[in-house]
């Protein structure tokens, strides 16, 4: 299994090659569903670093929509090899984001979560020991549900108060292993009911297009993963 590279073998890697490949991993919030605009927070940058006078970094879109954390280590590894380009080439990052739907209710607002929080923690602890043993990860947390809008699908109940659980384990997970997670959850909520509200569609489960447009702008004002990109406070507002 491969080891993940020091931070002074990072630096250099960079140097010599310093447009990154980067694989973000995750669900419907990866993919972009409910922004038929920009395609979501992970296509706009992408776009974006295909500009002519941008860094010329690589993001591959990996997101699928209803996936839990148990179906994306699943899959984690073969995607994650067959993204190199070149031979014997591997991507320099991975961006995980995936949570929400494990913590979904099924059939009433008191039913079982889509995943237990004991095997969420057990299956979420497997796939950030493996990501690891990869290369660097960042993690961006879930934002919050409009509870008013449940049931999606006329089936699954999302509550802010579940959210909340699994998001903190997530948080602490990632803690645990020197992970830099982004608190979507919290950030959001920070701004008010108001604000975070309008940046949901009308199943109040997935961002809309403002809800894309301030993620991109939540994750370029990230240190972690500006650091990681080389670039300096953007000016980007969403």
């Amino acid at each position: 299994m491969q080891v993940m590279a020091t931070s002074s073998e990072q630096r250099f890697r960079r140097v010599l090659n310093p447009a990154l490949k980067i694989v973000a991993l995750g669900d419907s919030i990866i993919y972009g569903f409910g922004d038929p605009v920009g395609g979501g927070w992970v296509e706009r940058l992408r776009r974006e670093w295909m500009l002519p006078d941008s860094a010329g970094h690589v993001l591959y879109n990996l997101g699928v929509r209803g996936d839990r954390v148990s179906k994306v280590s699943i899959r984690l590894e073969h995607e994650f090899r067959n993204r190199g380009e070149l031979r014997n080439q591997v991507p320099d990052a991975i961006i995980l984001s995936v949570g929400v739907n494990d913590t979904a209710r099924l059939g009433h607002s008191s039913g079982r979560n889509f995943t237990p929080f004991d095997a969420f923690g057990q299956e979420l602890a497997h796939l950030l020991d493996r990501a690891l043993a990869l290369c660097p990860v960042f993690f961006v947390g879930m934002a919050p549900v409009d509870e008013s809008k449940m049931p999606f699908s006329n089936c699954l109940y999302f509550t802010q108060a579940d959210q909340y659980r699994y998001k903190t384990a997530t948080q602490q997970a990632c803690e645990a292993r020197n992970i830099p997670y982004l608190d979507i959850f919290d950030l959001w909520c920070d701004r008010g009911e108001q604000w975070w509200r309008s940046r949901l569609g009308d199943d109040g489960l997935h961002p809309n297009v403002a809800g894309y447009q301030s993620l991109l702008a939540d994750v370029l004002h990230w240190r972690p993963f500006t650091e990681l990109v080389g670039v300096g406070e953007p000016s980007y507002q969403g």
